[in-house]
């Protein structure tokens, strides 16, 4: 199977491409350049010339593979316009062929849980930053009766490989001596392991009806003071964290430090009884507390 990627050389658009590549299938990724082509096929990967802001060329890509996963974001302040404009490219191409779409949304759009676990059935109430995604789950839902096989992925907080959000802690911890967390770090995140999600989108390629939505959520909900503790030693700065108030850290992040501050419990259950789901990798605290500081590559 050919498998149009993007974001194949992301955190986690790069986790799902290894992922892919490891069970035999053929990856391809959209180039911007020749620079971005050659790393592709160092990867292993089929480069073809275009990017996320030129839907014609994504169209194009969508329509020469047997399934396309949406894994890229610009992570700007375009990012609904690009995400938009990106999604209804693929899903057009993909009319009528019944190919699988597998489009990357976020436990964000959940809002605040509260101590109730989100699952895919819950009310959406999403945070500012992905408002827009409420609305295009919908109508990327919608296009089972179009002839596409739609498949909506949540996940949740992303780690590994020294990548995510979480590394952001690590940073100031290694500049400044201290991990800096946004707000009072009583919030919670839940979690999940770039590899892990991998997994979950393989048997999601594989086993997820059309119209399906799967959180990809693991292990229990951590404080944000804990997380960025964790990063601290991680980064040698022996545990030493100082709070950023979240409204100096607004100035600085705008929306995304709203979401930073956004206490979240998520479910992954039903990924794990309906597809096999297997989520194997070690915690948040674990992974970040095992890194040695990488003053030369932060």
């Amino acid at each position: 199977m050919r498998v149009l990627v993007t974001g194949a050389t992301g955190l986690i658009g790069g986790a799902i491409a290894r992922r892919l590549t490891a069970a035999g299938q053929d990856v391809v990724g959209l180039a911007r350049s020749a620079a971005s082509a050659a790393k592709l096929t160092a990867l292993g990967y089929q480069a073809i010339q275009g990017d996320l802001a030129d839907v014609a060329s994504l169209a194009d890509a969508a329509l020469n593979v047997d399934a396309v996963i949406h894994a890229a974001s610009p992570n700007d302040q375009n990012t609904a316009a690009y995400d938009e404009a990106a999604t209804r490219a693929i899903v057009g191409a993909l009319r009528d062929t019944s190919k699988r779409f597998i489009y990357t949304s976020g436990c964000l759009v959940y809002g605040a849980t509260g101590d109730v676990p989100a699952t895919e059935d819950s009310p959406l109430h999403p945070v500012e930053l992905v408002q827009f995604r409420q609305a295009l789950e919908a109508e990327i839902l919608n296009t089972v009766a179009e002839g596409v096989h739609p498949i909506v992925i949540r996940p949740a907080w992303v780690y590994g490989d020294h990548c995510g959000t979480a590394m952001m802690m690590y940073a100031s911890a290694t500049e400044y001596g201290a991990a800096r967390y946004v707000g009072d770090g009583q919030n919670r995140w839940t979690c999940v392991h770039a590899d892990d999600l991998a997994d979950l989108y393989l048997l999601a390629l594989d086993k997820a009806p059309a119209g399906s939505i799967f959180n990809g959520a693991h292990g229990p909900a951590i404080a944000l003071i804990e997380i960025a503790r964790a990063a601290s030693y991680g980064a040698g700065a022996e545990g030493r964290v100082a709070e950023w108030p979240l409204k100096d850290a607004r100035q600085a992040l705008w929306s995304f430090a709203d979401a930073i501050a956004c206490d979240q419990l998520v479910s992954g259950e039903r990924a794990k009884h309906k597809l096999g789901w297997r989520p194997s990798r070690h915690p948040i605290v674990d992974e970040l507390g095992s890194y040695a500081p990488l003053l030369g590559r932060l």
